[in-house]
């Protein structure tokens, strides 16, 4: 039988393009382990504050994003009458992590970044796996990423990117004082030694180590969205990325240091991990800067917010056509295979 410490709920969290879908295929290498990959039903709360809607939530989450599909999960093999987001959530992880023969449940989502407090809420017993990297990387990714029209070519990405890995980092603290269990990894170290930082993250389940963790080979991706932005995921060998052309324009480069350099001398040199060290050259975010942009920020995430609210409330008709609409529309650029060359941000 399973200890207690071998069993869900467990939520792997880290800012878009920061290695979490790497981190997930590695974890579920283990037998154990059976997380899905971006569910995100607790994004749906809203939706289970009226009765009339509840039942309705299978549908609007394969509305959504697919997750019954991606993860070929039958909506007949969840028990009905589920009328709250933390027991509907517990049974499609469930379910999931039963036809794999797993003990620890859960999923991995960049989306709970800034919500790590409200899910500790939801579910008293989760443990958190949190992955970091450069934030100059990460934002460079999502430049790259956004070339070839996949979700990352939303308006203000890069700076939802930046803000959002510090605000992730303070919801950690948070959860850190109030005896959650959190487990940090870095991308650049799981790149580089990837035996030694899964040991470490199974040393945290209290589950044996699999040597599967350490490989890609054999892994199941079937549930991760297409896109060119997950080929390395999606290959054999754990590599980081090898394309360095420069995508960030010189400005929104200045804020990056200006940012690294305020968060070095904040936490007294220890986050973020890398880079190393930061250069002096650009000065740190004045108040007035740290104010406009935390405003904006908060104003892209209540837009993301918003998107969710339209998922939990608008008539299904609507959510069904649009669907559709976007996916004729995918098909129509994938045949046309244009790709747009990055632009510096």
């Amino acid at each position: 039988m399973a200890s207690d410490r071998a069993v869900g709920p467990l939520f792997v969290v880290g800012m878009w393009r920061s290695g979490t879908s790497l981190l997930y295929a590695l974890l579920n290498q283990h037998p154990q382990i059976a997380l899905m990959y971006e569910g995100e039903l607790p994004n749906l709360w809203p939706l289970f504050w009226v009765p009339g809607l509840r039942s309705s939530w299978p549908v609007r989450l394969e509305v959504w994003n697919s997750a019954f599909t991606r993860h070929q999960i039958d909506v007949g093999s969840i028990p009905t009458g589920l009328i709250h987001v933390k027991t509907a959530s517990e049974a499609l992880y469930q379910e999931y992590a039963r036809r794999r023969g797993a003990t620890i449940w859960g999923e991995k989502s960049p989306s709970y970044l800034d919500s790590l407090i409200s899910m500790a809420r939801t579910f008293p017993n989760a443990r958190f796996i949190a992955i970091w990297r450069d934030p100059a990387d990460i934002c460079g990714s999502v430049i790259r990423a956004a070339s070839s029209g996949s979700y990352f070519a939303r308006r203000g990405m890069p700076l939802r990117a930046l803000l959002g890995v510090h605000r992730m980092k303070v919801e950690c603290d948070e959860l850190r004082a109030k005896g959650t269990p959190v487990h940090h990894i870095q991308y650049e170290e799981l790149i580089r030694d990837p035996a030694s930082r899964m040991m470490e993250v199974c040393k945290f389940l209290g589950i044996p180590f699999d040597p599967g963790m350490a490989s890609l080979k054999g892994a199941d991706r079937s549930a991760l969205y297409g896109g060119d932005h997950h080929a390395l995921v999606k290959g054999n060998n754990i590599v980081s990325s090898s394309e360095r052309v420069e995508v960030l324009c010189p400005k929104f480069k200045r804020k990056i240091e200006r940012y690294t350099l305020f968060w070095k001398q904040r936490y007294g040199g220890e986050w973020p991990a890398f880079p190393r060290s930061a250069g002096n050259q650009a000065g740190k975010p004045n108040l007035v800067e740290r104010l406009v942009d935390r405003a904006l920020y908060r104003l892209l995430r209540g837009i993301d917010l918003a998107t969710c609210l339209t998922y939990c409330f608008a008539p299904l008709g609507l959510l069904k056509a649009r669907k559709d609409n976007r996916a004729r529309n995918g098909a129509k650029a994938e045949q046309q295979q244009v790709v747009r060359p990055p632009r510096k941000v």
